[in-house]
């Protein structure tokens, strides 16, 4: 009977680090992201759940380690207190990263402007990467360059219209082409909304519409139609008047990559200087009056520590992202985004309608 005992004993205590073992394998393999905004609409909707490979590029490591376990920026917020200290930081390195990130990956990772929280606790965002380390990236009328060719557009991709209507467009009408946000203008004879190529080819279409155009938005000095709109160049990366760029008119700019080195001429440092002392060499590098120290000492060169990205939202019209606040460091990508296990409409009046259809949807 003790030895039956000892033995049952035994394989409780197997089973249960077996399945002790597998939870963790799961909390630290996936973690779940609701998507709050529309910036990714077309492909991802304001509350879509969905779930993020932590392991697609290398599990990072731990960064903040004195921390409650398995408290989140979203939680320390909640509470409006610091659950963590940032006594302790270390660089996030990459374990087992068997792939990279590839052009066209709906990527998650830590808002780099969340400069006074530590990285792991900085805010998370998902967008599209549209620029790899070493990639020089430009944006024409709209349209999206990679090293000087035309880039893929994803297949739900949104732009913003302006659109004058003979008559009022009801919501019904809204929704049988599937458009989540419009916004009425003029009481009610001109709209501005975000469309796909397929929704703005079917809204075109109807009698309502008597004319239907692009906005694009234009840096200063550029000639332009009763739709468009100036963009100040303060406004988006790097928020200098030398680059007259706009979110629709923008770069070239250069990605850095880790090993690369640059001349630190006077474009370079408006381009290059704070991402280097704020997130490429915090520790040692400071960007004063456009000039960059290391150890208190001016250097007129430096080499990148690590890879940075150019990501975007495919809600091209509606959505912060790198022409706005610049790279995303390769320390901030916290993983891939695979598929949506739950779905809610949060447009819905009691919040409560859940979209069947999106669950278990890959992404892509």
């Amino acid at each position: 009977m003790r030895l039956k005992f000892q033995l049952l004993r035994h394989r409780f205590k197997i089973y249960l680090g077996l399945i002790l073992g597998s939870i963790f394998t799961i909390l630290i393999s996936f973690d779940q992201y609701n998507i709050p905004t529309t910036s990714m609409e077309g492909t991802l909707r304001a509350g879509d759940f969905i779930f993020v490979n932590n392991w697609s590029y290398g599990y990072r490591s731990p960064i903040t380690l004195l921390k409650i376990p398995l408290v989140t920026e979203r939680l320390a917020g909640h509470f409006n207190i610091h659950l963590y200290s940032s006594s302790i930081q270390l660089d996030g390195g990459r374990i087992f990263a068997f792939s990279k990130v590839k052009h066209n990956d709906v990527i998650v990772f830590n808002y780099p402007g969340d400069l006074d929280f530590p990285i792991d606790f900085r805010t998370r965002f998902i967008k599209r990467c549209v620029g790899l380390p070493g990639d020089t990236i430009q944006i024409v009328n709209r349209d999206l360059f990679v090293n000087g060719k035309l880039a893929a557009k994803p297949t739900n991709m949104q732009h913003g219209y302006f659109i004058v209507s003979k008559d009022t467009i009801t919501p019904a009408q809204w929704t049988s082409v599937d458009v989540t946000e419009y916004e009425p203008m003029d009481n009610g004879t001109s709209y501005y909304t975000y469309l796909t190529d397929w929704q703005f080819e079917q809204v075109k279409k109807w009698a309502e519409v008597e004319t239907i155009d692009p906005v694009i938005t234009k840096p200063f000095g550029q000639g332009v139609d009763s739709v468009d709109a100036i963009e100040d160049p303060n406004s988006v990366f790097p928020y200098h008047n030398k680059f007259n760029w706009s979110s629709d008119y923008y770069g070239k700019l250069w990605i850095p990559y880790e090993g690369a080195t640059i001349k630190l001429t006077e474009e370079n440092l408006i381009l290059y200087g704070n991402t280097i002392a704020n997130y490429d060499n915090p520790k040692h590098a400071q960007y004063i009056l456009g000039q960059l120290f290391i150890d208190n000492r001016p250097v007129s060169t430096y080499t990148f520590k690590q890879n940075y990205y150019w990501v975007m939202g495919d809600n091209r019209h509606n959505s912060s992202d790198s022409r706005f606040f610049g790279f995303v460091p390769e320390n901030h990508i916290i993983g891939n985004a695979k598929f949506i296990w739950f779905s809610k409409n949060r447009s819905h009046k009691n919040n409560r309608s859940f979209r069947l259809e999106r669950i278990f949807l890959g992404i892509e």
